[in-house]
């Protein structure tokens, strides 16, 4: 817990209670409330609230049997028993009734009305992979929100070194991040952290680069790209080097582009670690087929144009008997369709949905390097697309989308 104390003459005493099964008394059920009970929920307290009203969110907690709701106002004799109180109605003289009968019993109380009065704090607090940050500045709360984010945001990005005691002898372990659709800040706060705690980041192409630069020197970076295979499939060969680092001890990330369940072959990766009986740990990540065009200010939905939207592998083309999309399916659907890896068939694809009854002058646009320095749009529509997509230079990797929602957008030439 960090405390600055430079406005009070004696310093709050920091230390965390354990409320699971005690009796926790709230009286008002406005913002305060709303805003403190979800962490009184989380510790397990059991929770009595006293309000004649209460928020929206706060009659919800009623409703689903997290607190208990008493409606009415304050009475004494209502914090009998109670281990920890929080006093924050908009009644001067309810909350100083109540605070004189913590103070005769007690309880340590918190005043969301007067600081001073009060016999205890409320930190601000912040939590991140099992660690609680507490922060108290006396009277500045927003000074506590601020330092409580900066150590939190450091802890979660790695920025703050706060590392795991690990074991001489370690387990097997990886992670599978998906690391969004490109822009280093789209990763989640989770896979930012395991990346910073990593000894070996086996990265694809697609991955977001400029997160390999923020790496420790000691990590071992390998393209997964280059990673000889010889009389493997490239695929095995890539199983094959996370199950060798995993055992030789080394804390081991595969960074992939976009989730890694999309399109990623991350579900092959697990299933061959657990084979290998090496333990694994899936992280999402934001997957290309809505962030790229949300970047480009195309909705995959909107409300009276498109009720659904559909993603889907263009890497086979339509005749391909390898093919598992139903071409003439999608052709018949209302709403968005979002095409993966398709930029080199998108001749193809179009025609396909044309002649299956698609009109030709259905809205295209497809983002190149989508949420990066270098994202461009190009629109066309069924019948121009392949030309377009010549004249253009479009190149992989390109998010396309194709439905009335590309008009909602401003087409970039």
């Amino acid at each position: 817990m960090v405390e600055h104390a430079e406005h009070a003459e004696r310093p709050a005493y920091p230390v965390g209670l354990r409320l699971a099964g005690r009796r926790v008394v709230v009286i008002g059920g406005g913002q305060v409330a709303q805003r403190r009970l979800p962490a009184l929920i989380a510790a397990g307290a059991e929770i009595t609230l006293v309000s004649p009203s209460a928020t929206p969110s706060v009659e919800a907690m009623a409703e689903a049997g997290e607190i208990t709701w008493t409606r009415r106002r304050y009475q004494d004799g209502d914090l009998d028993g109670a281990w920890y109180v929080l006093v924050a109605t908009s009644d001067p003289a309810a909350n100083g009734a109540a605070s004189a009968e913590a103070e005769r019993t007690r309880t340590w109380c918190v005043r969301s009305d007067d600081a001073e009065a009060a016999t205890a704090w409320t930190p601000a607090t912040g939590r991140s992979e099992g660690v609680t940050v507490a922060v108290l500045t006396g009277k500045d709360p927003r000074r506590s929100a601020a330092v409580r984010d900066a150590i939190v945001e450091g802890l979660r990005d790695g920025s703050l070194a706060a590392p795991h005691h690990r074991a001489r002898a370690r387990a097997p372990f990886v992670a599978l991040v998906g690391g969004g659709p490109g822009d280093p800040d789209l990763i989640t706060v989770r896979g930012r952290r395991l990346l910073a705690e990593a000894d070996v980041v086996i990265a694809d192409r697609l991955g977001p680069r400029d997160l390999l630069d923020e790496l420790p020197p000691h990590v071992e970076v390998i393209d997964a790209a280059k990673i000889p295979y010889g009389r493997f499939m490239a695929q095995e060969a890539i199983n094959n080097a996370l199950i060798e680092h995993a055992k030789a001890g080394r804390s081991v990330v595969r960074l992939k582009g976009g989730d890694p369940f999309v399109f990623g072959r991350g579900m092959e990766e697990a299933q061959a670690l657990a084979e290998a009986g090496i333990a694994c740990t899936v992280v999402p990540g934001i997957s290309s087929s809505i962030s790229v065009p949300g970047a480009a200010g195309i909705p995959v939905t909107h409300r009276g144009v498109a009720h659904e939207f559909t993603v889907v592998s263009g890497h086979v083309a339509p005749d391909d008997p390898r093919s598992l999309v139903d071409w003439e399916s999608l052709a018949k659907l209302r709403g968005t369709l979002v095409i993966l890896m398709g930029v080199d068939k998108i001749g193809a694809i179009a025609e396909a949905l044309v002649a299956h009854g698609k009109a030709p002058d259905t809205p295209i646009a497809l983002i190149q390097e989508g949420t990066t320095a270098s994202q461009r749009r190009v629109d066309a529509t069924l019948a121009t697309v392949a030309e377009r997509v010549r004249s253009a230079d479009v190149r992989p990797p390109a998010v396309i989308v194709i439905g009335d929602v590309v008009a909602l957008g401003t087409p970039q030439k």
